[in-house]
């Protein structure tokens, strides 16, 4: 690594506390050491980041050429979904089109840059905690380089009844600019407390961009963590997303994951059952046309007895469109009398789109209920008959099919206002047409 560079690394960061300069420094090393992911890795076997690795990205801010202007990101976002949101533009916080006011007393929702100044000891006891750079390349490159993103502070016994919301939007209008961003979230819900959030990640940019964001959770004993991540990138966009949680006694946790955009996404979701008594939902939904790449993978580790988790990604694929979906559930020695079933169905709309995907079981224990399954298919002939015969046309007939294949993951979201603008945004893309417009 050049000379040049670390000085631009001291020049960026010299300033903050001496403890999170460490640790970029740590992380900088350790991912100079790992260097990026490659093919020849199990893990990303069907993913290849060459493109990433040979596009020159630069961060942009506010004042760079081509960053749309605040009238036209407010059109961008659209409606939010929650009252309470943190607006992020590039990786920057944009306070004008935040609102983080009137929470309960104890709850700390802002962003992550300015709280580390107003509640250092906070941060220092969690950041970087639940989400380990030394083995995974993409979490110590977002951790050497994490600028900002939003800090969640649910205090014990306190339950949350509106969402939070955290929009990430890349916004680079032709400038001939390759933007990079390194969102960073910590959420943090104390014992006996409940909380919702919606991440989402929006983007309109002629050029490509990346994005690579890592959020980590710690929940409480008998706290409740409803996550939704919406995943919207740009046409030419690389989304690369971590989640990774630690959940305590009796916590309840649950994550959506819904991939429409970007030209190639990955999203990583990672949870420990680190007492007893844990429950985990982990529900997802892809959907990708064109030349889209999307790679789902999921692990979760049930490490203590008495363990509850569930598991349903759904991907629907057409054109030349390629998914991924790798799930592992792990069961410890210690983890008797886990229940847990994982589930991976994929309706595939063309005969160019393809689809790799490995449900797998570690059990060592023996006092378990543990099932998986994997499904590729196409949509029912005799479904189609019978639609078109009652007069519908066979465009109109494979979009109300693949939109009903897509419903169950739909119809356990939550947020009423999440879930009807996804009903609307399913709409939009299947478009009656029996295949997937990109996003």
């Amino acid at each position: 690594m050049s000379e040049g560079f670390l000085q631009q690394f001291v020049k960026d960061y010299g300033n903050e506390p001496g403890w999170l300069r460490d640790i970029r420094r740590s992380a900088l090393d350790r991912f100079a050491a790992l260097g990026f992911p490659n093919r020849q890795q199990e893990a990303w076997r069907y993913t290849n980041l060459d493109p990433i690795q040979q596009t020159a990205f630069k961060s942009v801010d506010f004042s760079s050429p081509g960053v749309i202007k605040t009238v036209q990101l407010a059109e961008l976002m659209g409606d939010t979904i929650a009252a309470q949101r943190l607006v992020f533009v590039n990786g920057h916080y944009a306070s004008e089109l935040s609102l983080a006011k009137g929470l309960p007393d104890g709850v700390i929702f802002g962003n992550l840059s300015d709280m580390i100044v107003s509640h250092p000891k906070l941060l220092e006891e969690s950041l970087t905690h639940y989400a380990p750079y030394q083995d995974q390349s993409l979490v110590a490159l977002n951790t050497a380089f994490l600028h900002d993103g939003a800090f969640v502070y649910i205090p014990k016994g306190l339950a949350l009844a509106q969402p939070l919301e955290l929009i990430y939007v890349s916004s680079l209008d032709g400038a001939g600019i390759a933007g990079v961003s390194y969102p960073r979230n910590l959420i943090v819900v104390g014992d006996e407390a409940q909380v919702t959030v919606v991440e989402r990640y929006v983007g309109v940019a002629r050029d490509p961009y990346l994005t690579n964001a890592v959020t980590e959770m710690v929940g409480g004993a008998g706290s409740h963590i409803d996550h939704y991540k919406i995943q919207q990138e740009g046409k030419l966009a690389f989304h690369l997303g971590s989640l990774q949680v630690r959940q305590g006694r009796d916590c309840h946790f649950s994550s959506h994951a819904i991939t429409l955009g970007g030209k190639l996404s990955r999203n990583d979701v990672t949870t420990v059952l680190s007492d007893q008594g844990c429950d985990t939902t982990l529900n997802g939904l892809y959907l990708v046309g064109g030349q889209q790449h999307v790679d789902s993978q999921t692990s979760i580790d049930h490490a203590c007895p008495h363990g509850t988790s569930r598991e349903l990604y759904k991907g629907i694929l057409s054109d030349q469109a390629t998914g991924v979906f790798n799930g592992r559930i792990i069961v410890r020695p210690d983890a008797q009398k886990t229940s847990a079933r994982q589930s991976n169905k994929n309706l595939v709309l063309s005969d160019e789109a393809q689809v790799n995907t490995k449900p797998v079981l570690e059990i060592y224990a023996n006092d378990v209920k543990c099932n998986h399954g994997a499904t590729i298919g196409r949509l029912d002939e005799q479904q189609l008959f019978y639609l078109r015969s009652r007069g519908l046309g066979e465009p109109e007939a494979k979009g109300l099919l693949t939109y009903a294949f897509a419903s169950d993951v739909v119809d356990s979201i939550k947020v009423e206002t999440l879930r009807n603008r996804l009903k609307e945004w399913l709409f939009v893309r299947l478009a009656g047409q029996g295949k997937l417009e990109a996003a």
